[in-house]
């Protein structure tokens, strides 16, 4: 367990990372990338149950990137967390390499899900939980979704199936639906009315999930990009300049 000190340094290694590969591959999405780096680190450092020897074991967490355009997050903490070499960075976005611009399975170790359409991930989240709940392996399902895909159905009957099928005391399978807040048009999702649905409200920087009795929380990340944009700042999708 690293302490939060260490998770600060280690955050500020992930977002040097996302920086890097973004311009050196002159393309990719750096404000939604920056804007869930905190989420990630805690989760692969501190939370999930995952081993960089052993990505496919069967008991592991399941990790999903529903925002996929943020995959520069997910491999810089992979490569922080071990999972292969952190020079493996510079090939970002280019030809025949495993880190193109959405997570693709199978072409990277810790890689649970190929994302990129969005508003697909917490289904995909849910399947992987009730799998748990069937086969009994006690691991946990942790989906990370960007605040302009929750305006898509498919999110919010996804969240309505995690209610109504994903309860249950004790045990692996739950989730933690982190929603990484970085664009302002929404509003503020986390002071929303969910009644039907289980979500345990919780914001900040650093998610520190209890293990609670329902099966789904919700995790709102409010982060410097939101309010970078709110002042007419340029972040999402843009290439950065060069130094200097």
């Amino acid at each position: 367990m690293y302490t939060t000190e260490e998770l600060k340094q280690i955050a500020t290694n992930v977002r040097r990372g996302i920086l890097e590969q973004v311009y050196t591959a002159k393309s990719g999405h750096p404000g939604g990338a920056l804007s869930c780096a905190d989420i990630l680190t805690a989760i692969y450092f501190n939370l999930a149950n995952v081993d960089p020897q052993n990505p496919d074991k069967e008991d592991r967490d399941r990790i999903i990137l529903s925002k996929g355009h943020a995959s520069a997050a997910l491999y810089s903490v992979l490569a922080n967390r071990g999972y292969f070499d952190v020079e493996e960075l510079k090939t970002f976005r280019k030809l025949h390499s495993g880190l193109q611009g959405h997570p693709s399975l199978g072409k990277l170790p810790g890689v649970d899900m190929t994302s990129g359409s969005l508003g697909q991930g917490l289904s995909i989240a849910n399947g992987m939980a009730l799998a748990e709940k069937l086969d009994n392996k006690g691991y946990y399902t942790y989906a990370i979704l960007g605040d302009g895909e929750i305006e898509e159905g498919q999110i919010w009957e996804a969240a309505m199936t995690a209610s109504k099928y994903n309860r249950k005391v004790g045990g692996g399978g739950s989730e933690l639906m982190a929603i990484s807040y970085s664009a302002s048009g929404l509003g503020p999702v986390y002071e929303k009315d969910l009644p039907f649905m289980p979500f345990g409200r919780r914001r900040g920087h650093v998610p520190r999930p209890r293990r609670l009795q329902q099966r789904i929380q919700l995790l709102c990340h409010c982060t410097l990009q939101d309010r970078i944009n709110r002042t007419g700042g340029i972040f999402h999708g843009d290439t950065l300049p060069p130094y200097g």
